[in-house]
């Protein structure tokens, strides 16, 4: 990230409203819980089992997060804007550090929320191999300052820190989560309304409450969490009683639930086909740009997604409402070549049911075209090492474009960038690097906004990825459970307000 000419000050709300309309939800993490009573266990059922043991610095920090097992300093609110969270407050320094004030609270182990105990936190997510995508490209170092304050500095100046603070890989976890290896356990160890007490391998795990959480008692007595791979098994579930919430409800099984149970939302996923650019026959720019012109996206929309998506438009869908007004068309694209019969490897995963689909639907267009194509779908946790490894030529993935930090431009530094920890594409390009790092430079909201837009045509312009559509994820909820939380960057879903 290169040195801001003139650093701006940003109010403690940092970016303006990122979305239309609010959380759907019947009770938030900060209502409080009922004090008397025990309440009824929550019966849910998660699309993706833990890939690397339910640690908060990769793929399962979402899991900890929408069971309210883990937080951060921060949050994001309705509108996408960084609330508090265990911090209560916040205050920049000057242009690489900032304050943040906690509030009094306490680990699932008994120990006290301390600054000390924070610092050591954010120090090891810094320290972890690989890197949290929220930390793409950011060097910040964190230290305990005067009465219950963190002082937390970046190596270059970073306008959206409380933000980039917010995402669920960087939980705060108490002393204890910290052995020798450096990895973090987060059973028994984090601060939000539920704790962990068992995980049973990717098969499922058991929380129960936490009485002293800071945000007040949550309704539930704990969580009862399955982790089932299969989308129709998740809804049959649902439809039998078995559970009481179901994530990621495949589009072909909604019809098969009483409406009442079914609720779809307005999410920042985009569903891509990212091409393999640093190897095999994609890194030919005219082979991209073949597989582009190959690609018709106007039917999967309708026909895959059965209406709750829309067509592909770029890396920002339509539920990111300023995205439209500022995009720019990509910029320079190769001219197509020709495949003559080059055999390519298409691979995705089958925990989000639709994807197999897709990716069927685009080996047929793209040997239509003239490539050869070998097709390979496995479970999510089975397939994410060799897709960062970049041993397939093309992928198709559905990313949730503001989950790991909630700032627009975070994504494309992880995912587009040389030095990009989410890098499925491979992509490395002194153009794309550029327009990221001025975007990362921008302090103004609007400007940041534009900048994220100008990047966008860049890395658009290279064919390494092609949006195909914008999805609506539709959640399974019993017609007995009150206060799931539906929010469009997938973070929450069971907080202190949820019950049946």
């Amino acid at each position: 990230m290169h040195s801001l000419a003139r650093t701006r000050l940003l109010p403690a709300l940092l970016l303006a409203p990122l979305l239309a309309g609010c959380f759907a939800s019947g009770g938030d993490r900060s209502s409080g819980g009922d004090t008397g009573g025990d309440g009824s266990r929550l019966r849910v059922a998660l699309a993706f089992p833990p890939a690397e043991n339910l640690s908060p610095y990769g793929a399962d920090a979402t899991i900890l997060s929408r069971l309210g097992v883990t937080e951060g300093l921060t949050t994001l609110d309705a509108n996408g804007s960084a609330a508090p969270a265990l911090a209560q407050s916040w205050r920049r320094e000057n242009d690489r550090t900032w304050e943040f004030t906690l509030r009094e609270a306490v680990f699932q182990d008994g120990t006290d929320v301390t600054p000390s105990a924070v610092a050591a936190s954010l120090t090891h997510a810094t320290e972890a191999e690989p890197a949290p995508a929220a930390l793409s490209g950011v060097t910040l170092t964190a230290k305990a300052g005067d009465g219950r304050t963190v002082r937390i500095t970046t190596a270059e100046p970073d306008p959206v820190l409380p933000l980039r603070l917010s995402s669920p890989s960087l939980a705060v976890l108490s002393p204890k989560a910290y052995g020798k290896t450096g990895k973090a356990d987060p059973v028994g160890t984090a601060t939000g309304p539920f704790e962990v007490t068992e995980v049973n391998g990717s098969t499922s795990a058991t929380l129960a409450r936490f009485d002293a959480y800071w945000g007040g008692r949550a309704q539930a007595s704990g969580i009862d969490a399955r982790f089932i791979a299969d989308g129709t098994a998740r809804a049959n579930a649902l439809r039998t009683g078995e559970v009481d919430i179901a994530e990621a409800v495949p589009v072909a099984q909604a019809a098969t639930l009483d409406r009442a149970t079914r609720r779809d939302t307005a999410t920042t996923r985009t569903t891509s086909l990212l091409l393999n650019s640093a190897s095999g026959p994609f890194e030919d720019p005219g082979l991209r740009a073949a597989a582009r012109a190959a690609v018709d996206t106007s039917a999967l929309a309708e026909d895959v997604y059965e209406g709750y998506a829309d067509a592909g438009a770029g890396i920002y869908g339509p539920a990111v409402t300023w995205a439209e007004g500022k995009r720019k068309q990509p910029v320079g694209r190769a001219g197509a070549g020709r495949p003559h019969g080059r055999t390519v490897t298409l691979a995705t995963y089958d925990n989000r049911p639709e994807l197999p689909e897709v990716a069927q639907v685009i080996e047929r267009q793209l040997e239509k075209a003239g490539f050869q194509v070998k097709l390979e779908v496995r479970e999510y946790s089975r397939l994410e090492s060799d897709a960062l490894e970049g041993r397939f030529d093309a992928f198709v993935l559905a990313r949730n474009s503001l989950v790991d930090t909630g700032d627009p431009v975070a994504v494309l530094a992880s995912d587009y960038t040389c030095r990009g920890g989410y890098n499925i594409a491979q992509l490395c390009d002194k153009d794309v690097d550029r327009a990221v790092a001025r975007a990362e430079e921008s302090a103004d909201p609007a400007e940041r906004q534009a900048a994220a837009m100008r990047a966008e045509a860049e890395i658009l312009g290279t064919d390494a990825v092609v949006p195909l559509v914008h999805q609506r994820i539709i959640t399974g909820v019993g017609t007995s459970v009150k206060g799931v939380l539906l929010d469009p960057y997938e973070r929450t879903l069971v907080g202190t307000g949820t019950r049946r």
